[in-house]
Parts: C-alpha cells; structure tokens; sequence
C-alpha cells in the first residue's frame, strides 16, 4: 500500500479517536449517580480507549513531521501546541494538549535520536507496562507544571510505540491476529476487573481495547467510511479544541438529565456538524482553522490555505503534521 493511502488510514484513525475522545468527555461531565445502562456501556467499552489512540497516533506523526522537517521546527510545533493547551486550560481543564506538548520535549525529542525503531518500541512497551502495574503510572514529579497531569506514563508510552511502528512499517498481514489477540484480552482483563476490582486490570484492559478498535478499523476500513472520517481527524485540533467548547457549554444540559441520552444526542449532533463542516471547509482550504494558525505559527510566516479550485495543484496530501 502507498504511503499516501497509510497516511489517509492514519487520518480515519485520527478522526476516529477524536469522535470516541468527544463521546467519552462529554459522558465524564454528566452525573453518574445513579447509574445508568448508558453509563455501564461507556465505562466498559469506550472510557480511557480513546487517548491510548489518539497518543499512539501522536508519536507516528511525529515520525512523518521530521521527515520534512528538522528538529527545531518541531520544538517550536510543541511550544505552540503547549500555548493552545494553556489557552484551553482557561476554560477546560482536564485538556490534553499541554501533555502532549509537554511530553512531546521531554520523552519524543531525545528519543528522536534512537536507531530505528525497536528500542522505541521496546522502550514504550515497559514504559507501559509500568504504566498499567503502578495503576495508572505517574511520574510523581512534585514540582511539574499545574497544568500537566502530573505525568501519565501512558502517553509518553503509547508516543514511543507509535514512534517504533512508523519506524519499523509491520507487515499489515498482522493486523488480523493483532485484533484477534486484542479481542480476547479484552475479555479475559474486564472479567478480571469486575471479579477483582484491581484498577491495573482496567487500565490492562483498556489498552487492549485500544488495540482492538486500531487493528478492527483497519481491518474494516472501506472508502465510504474513510471519507467520513477522514475529515474529521485531519482536523482534529479544531474539532477536539471545538468540543470540548462544545462540553462546557452544555453542561447544564447534562447536569439537568439522569437518564444520559443527553450525552449520546450531544455527541451526535456535534460529531455530525464536526464532520460536515470539515468536510466543507477542507473542499475550500488546505488546513484547518487552528491547524492553519499552528502551521503559520510554526513557520513564522503567513501560510497560504485557499484552495483556488477543487483541481488546485498546491492541495496538500492528507497533512502528516502532528496533529
């Protein structure tokens, strides 16, 4: 398969974790007392999936961006990045973009310099492993940024796995066994969790979910359903940033509603106005609204993005920046 076509893949991948990441944090701003069958469903299936996705997805760009790019360039990328995050803090919290940029200088940055891709692969592998058997695994920096989540091992963890992937290209003939394996994990890990109640099974679990939705998308994946989400997740800083407006501004919404459709409609209705706004505005424009901001900030230059014509011959392809 051609690398334009892997890249297109990596775009559905990217929208599909930005639609799972909208359902999940819209979900986790509702009361969750008393539960709910839709709760029970979010909780086993969806919640804490979602990130592992979207931060394996984060390292593999990262591969792509320094093909085109020096190192430099990135670290600037990162810093912007860690100013969306501290603007989104403002108003959301629980955001995720000041861990990425955070973690992106610390862990994906010197490892950059590591041969090929097996020692980063095996390198996030025990960072993992660590990650799941400490319940969670924080760093347990005292005196690191308010604003970073007092570092999740999973996230760096999950960049170096995709960092070693891109690097080592495997065989697409895996990927069968791979959902396979991941399917029964699955289902071993959450009826331990519920027998046992041992977070680290959960959090076992939930990786193993992870690589059930990548393996089972890819495996799936057709051009109809491509096309779907591939604008979503070219997008994706826009629509992550958007929702998360979105979720705040809803939240008396979900607050007013114990039986939780409210979270199932909300995020409906937001991925499909997502979708097709994306759709329209990538049929006129090169990047997105807050893409197109990153990039010309990166460069500190203006960066042109209308698109003359449907036909236009600066058209990029599917953007393998790291967003």
């Amino acid at each position: 398969m051609g690398s334009v076509a892997r890249i297109r893949e990596l775009d559905a991948l990217r929208g599909f974790a930005v639609g799972g990441i909208m359902l999940v944090n819209t979900w986790q701003h509702a009361p969750h007392e008393p539960q709910t069958g839709i709760d029970q469903v979010v909780d086993t299936f969806f919640q804490s999936r979602f990130y592992p996705i979207f931060s394996l997805l984060f390292g593999i760009s990262f591969v792509l961006f320094l093909r085109g790019s020096d190192r430099w360039a990135l670290a600037r990328r990162l810093a912007w990045l860690m100013g969306f995050g501290l603007v989104q803090h403002r108003w959301y919290p629980g955001e995720v973009l000041t861990d990425y940029a955070f973690f992106g200088v610390l862990v994906l940055l010197p490892a950059s310099f590591l041969p090929g891709g097996l020692l980063p692969l095996l390198l996030g592998v025990a960072l993992l492993a660590w990650s799941v058997m400490s319940g969670g695994g924080y760093l347990g920096i005292e005196d690191a940024p308010p604003f970073v989540s007092n570092g999740p091992l999973l996230i760096p963890a999950a960049f170096l796995i995709g960092m070693g992937l891109m690097r080592l290209r495997p065989s697409r003939r895996l990927l069968a066994p791979g959902f396979v394996v991941s399917v029964l994990a699955v289902v071993f890990l959450t009826a331990a969790w519920n027998s046992t109640g041992d977070w680290s099974l959960y959090l076992a679990g939930a990786v193993a979910g992870a690589s059930a939705y990548v393996t089972g998308l890819l495996l799936v994946l057709r051009p109809w359903l491509s096309a779907a989400l591939e604008p979503l997740g070219k997008m994706a800083l826009t629509n992550y940033v958007s929702g998360t407006v979105v979720i705040v501004l809803a939240a008396p919404l979900l607050a007013a509603d114990p039986t939780r459709w409210s979270v199932l409609g909300l995020t409906a209705v937001t991925l499909l106005v997502q979708g097709v706004f994306s759709r329209w505005w990538l049929a006129r424009f090169r990047y997105g609204p807050l893409e197109w901001i990153w990039r010309c900030l990166t460069w500190f230059r203006y960066v042109p993005n209308k698109l003359e014509s449907g036909r236009d011959e600066n058209r990029p392809l599917p953007d393998p920046g790291v967003s």
